[in-house]
């Protein structure tokens, strides 16, 4: 990933808070960020994790992310496995993949006990554990750490650091941010601080003062070390034995070292395993025969005995690209899902039948009652529309922003409102024509029953689409202050049914006057227009969701 004169400032005339940033990530790659409190590093690592849009500048070849807050909510309608599963469609994994990993990503973590525990009910440090396992079981190939290991356990902690060695192994980027200036000591590949709004290179901290594992392996003569082995080791060749090594590191990387070396092509024979009382001297490049240093000659470790081949190691098959409408359909699902556990829909539901019940009587005139019922439809569609914008707390939205892309996630939300009205419309409308006569407001014309189903069901659409519209520009990013988002909401709803010119009163206008003679105006040019309005208001606050969160 490429960063060329980056900026970010909130706000039009808000200072800036980075300026000017130049940085490339390499794969395969360890990065650490530096920095006092407050200079920008949590807006740094949004900008990395695609959550934010950079004010100026470019960003560019970013690969699929993964991003860990520093504090993960517990007011989401969920189990953790549930949450878990969700988060890993949203990444692009199957369902049965997704849930086979959550359970495989808690159970390193210690948390399978709390699989089937709701999410509100979990302590601090679990639910932390819930967020960092929704990030690995992805296997990103950026993976953003802000301050994650932040109310972990110890062995939690541990389970964090060998999880960064292996993706790094595996050949992604790692960028993190952390008040320990001990976490991964040594380990980083590059390391930055922050201060005066831009970048500069910085010393990664000196090197991990606790145990250290020494790996001996045999290869064939000609072989190489896997390129940028985690954790930099230390290599030692045998002057004797060209096909024997010494690779010293920490505990902490040893496995995932112990893990490159057996699963590279051709397979390197581990032969033994030790550990050390007190850490070797500062490592130095990465491991590489390049990089390799020829100490005195000592006997080969072939020489005690053979040592058996090791089995290889089976790996995960690679995951398919998904599609941006596959990975919209499974922000949807978990949107959707969000909204019917948390019962926030009662709310406009309840709203529409009281309105639908005081104004629609058995045996009134058709066209009346659906026009009467796509009217009362559209303050609905607003409400639905601001409740999916507005139902994630905001360090779940960023996650969800992070492995959809916020303009994706934030049309997953419109959609998810849309599709509740357009539902409770097509419900409402159903009512409507089994309890309605199906004649003219003074009932000496027949209506035709047919005609008239079809321009109800599409009045209830223009509404609904006009209604979504109204919800959108009344919530996040465009209005951030619940009193001022529910006011604009009330007021847009009442204004987009009683003003001149607008597609839901053309709609409703032409089925009540059509009443009066019995005739049927199905209302295509009003559902045209109610298109053309949401489908601009979806694409102006989809985009602005990545510039002003």
């Amino acid at each position: 990933m490429i960063l060329r004169g980056v900026g970010r400032r909130y706000g039009l005339r808000g200072p800036w808070v980075l300026r000017g940033l130049d940085l490339e990530l390499p794969a395969r790659t360890l990065v650490r960020i530096e920095g006092a409190n407050g200079v920008g590093k949590s807006t740094l690592l949004r900008l990395l994790a695609g959550i934010d849009a950079p004010t100026e500048g470019r960003l560019t070849d970013r690969p699929r992310t993964a991003y860990v807050p520093e504090r993960f909510p517990a007011a989401l309608p969920f189990t953790a496995a549930g949450y878990l599963i969700h988060m890993g469609r949203v990444h692009g994994l199957p369902t049965a993949e997704a849930a086979v990993r959550a359970q495989e990503w808690l159970a390193r973590f210690g948390a399978t006990g709390h699989a089937r525990t709701p999410l509100a009910e979990l302590s601090k440090g679990t639910s932390q554990k819930v967020a960092v396992a929704q990030a690995l079981l992805a296997e990103p190939d950026l993976l953003v750490l802000d301050e994650a290991w932040t109310g972990l356990d110890a062995a939690a902690r541990g389970e964090l650091d060998r999880a960064v060695a292996e993706r790094v192994a595996e050949g992604s980027t790692v960028v993190f941010v952390d008040h320990d200036p001990r976490r991964l000591a040594g380990a980083a590949g590059l390391a930055y601080r922050l201060e005066g709004r831009t970048l500069t290179p910085a010393a990664d901290s000196p090197g991990d003062t606790g145990p250290h594992v020494r790996i001996e392996a045999t290869g064939r003569p000609s072989s190489a070390l896997p390129p940028g082995l985690p954790g930099a080791p230390v290599v030692e060749r045998d002057a004797g034995n060209p096909a024997a090594v010494r690779l010293t590191t920490t505990a902490a990387h040893s496995d995932t070292v112990l893990h490159a070396l057996l699963t590279a092509r051709p397979p390197w024979h581990v032969t033994g395993l030790s550990q050390l009382p007190a850490p070797v001297p500062a490592p130095g490049p990465p491991a590489t025969d390049g990089a390799s240093v020829d100490l005195m000659p000592r006997p080969s470790p072939g020489t005690a005995g053979t040592a058996a081949p090791v089995p290889e190691t089976a790996s995960r098959p690679a995951r398919a690209v998904r599609s941006p409408v596959g990975a919209t359909t499974a922000v949807i699902r978990y949107q959707a899902a969000t909204l019917a556990r948390s019962q926030r829909w009662l709310a406009p539901l309840l709203l529409y039948t009281a309105v639908l019940g005081i104004g629609v009587r058995a045996g009134q005139p058709l066209l009346d009652s659906l026009g009467y019922a796509a009217a009362a439809l559209l303050p609905a569609a607003a409400w639905f529309v601001r409740l999916c914008v507005t139902q994630e707390p905001l360090a779940a939205r960023t996650v969800t922003a992070s492995a959809a892309g916020p303009s994706r996630a934030h049309l997953a939300s419109l959609l998810t409102g849309l599709g509740c009205a357009l539902a409770l419309g097509a419900v409402g409308a159903g009512i409507v024509l089994l309890i309605s006569e199906p004649v003219s407001t003074d009932h000496t014309v027949a209506v035709p029953l047919l005609p008239a189903a079809l321009a109800g069901l599409l009045a209830a659409g223009c509404s609904a689409l006009l209604g979504a519209a109204v919800g959108a520009l009344c919530a996040r990013p465009v209005l951030h202050r619940h009193g001022w988002s529910l006011a604009a909401t009330v007021s847009g709803a009442l204004l987009a049914v009683v003003t001149e010119g607008s597609p839901a009163k053309a709609a409703v206008t032409g089925l009540v006057s059509g009443s009066l003679t019995g005739t049927v105006r199905v209302p295509l040019l009003p559902l045209a227009g109610a298109l053309v309005i949401a489908v601009a208001v979806a694409a102006l606050t989809s985009r602005t969701a990545a510039l002003r969160e």
